[in-house]
């Protein structure tokens, strides 16, 4: 692979070991990528979940000085791009993989001022509003991603987009109990108020049949995001697609706890078990990788 050099290589081993400290089922997926896609892989994780952590982990830091983190980010990926290098222990992988595979600079751009918008806002006003923000920290991750598993129609792109959107939206909703402790609420406040509810229903956690049919509107446009985001997944290599197509069922299993609680997102943070992952991850690489081998050699 020509994008790793003797000169870069510690850089992808570290990129390596964040996908495998901060997401195991991911980064087992991203195992039986082949080769040259797995490494690639591991590089965006570890560049986009560092700029993630800079505000998702307790710290010891004012938003200030997180800010200053990011600028310094960001003038970092400019200079990488233009000079095609980067001594940054996440750029510098990022950024041999984004040359190789023509990943447009500004998707990490995107994903700086996203991360910067939790920095100073704790409130929209819309949906539209919310979804410039989870384009930001998402969608572009979609984006960025799938030049990497490759793709032969260019509609895959939009339909990358709407998955990692969806996404978004179903950690917020999983998210809402902890969020609110740190005066966060992201579901859009026209929405809130079409239902006739107003913040102290989060604050004091008042449960009522218009604040399930709040959850079940906002779980509901997960799901039909999640549905025009399926139609994008088989135009990816045949290779690739398990890893999205497991991605896309694990995160509808947390909206579907969510169903099952009864749109009570004060009851405790839903999650989908590790042993239930691995299965979805295996049954999709079997699916669609084994099958239509194996379906191949019938014919």
């Amino acid at each position: 692979m020509e994008y790793i050099t003797d000169h870069n290589r510690a850089q992808f081993k570290y990129a390596r070991s964040l996908t495998a400290h901060f997401s195991k089922i991911f980064y087992l997926s991203t195992c039986l990528l082949p080769r040259h896609k797995r490494w690639a892989t591991f590089a965006l994780y570890g560049f986009c979940r560092h700029i993630d952590n800079l505000t998702d982990i307790p710290r010891e830091r004012s938003d200030k000085e997180i800010v200053r983190e990011l600028n310094y980010l960001e003038a970092e990926i400019k200079t990488a791009y233009r000079t095609g290098e980067s001594e940054h222990p996440v750029v510098g992988p990022y950024i041999s993989v984004a040359k190789k595979y023509d990943i447009a600079q500004q998707y990490s751009l995107e994903l700086i001022k996203g991360v910067q918008m939790d920095t100073h806002i704790n409130r929209y006003e819309t949906f539209d509003d919310l979804y410039l923000f989870a384009y930001r920290v998402a969608g572009v991750v979609g984006l960025m991603m799938s030049p990497l598993l490759g793709f032969k129609n260019p509609n895959a792109m939009k339909y990358a987009e709407k998955l990692g959107v969806a996404m978004q939206l179903t950690n917020i909703l999983r998210d809402i109990r902890e969020d609110k402790e740190m005066d966060r609420i992201y579901i859009p406040q026209d929405e809130i108020r079409m239902f006739g509810l107003d913040e102290n229903h989060f604050f004091e956690e008042k449960m009522s049949k218009s604040f399930r049919n709040l959850m079940k509107f906002q779980v509901d446009r997960a799901h039909t995001l999640y549905d025009e985001a399926d139609k994008g997944i088989k135009m990816l290599d045949r290779d690739a697609q398990f890893a999205i197509y497991s991605a896309s069922k694990i995160y509808r299993g947390i909206l579907k706890k969510i169903e099952l609680q009864n749109y009570d997102p004060f009851k405790g943070r839903v999650f989908v078990p590790q042993s239930k992952k691995f299965q979805i991850l295996i049954s999709e690489a079997v699916r669609t990788r084994l099958f239509p081998v194996l379906s191949g050699y019938a014919n």
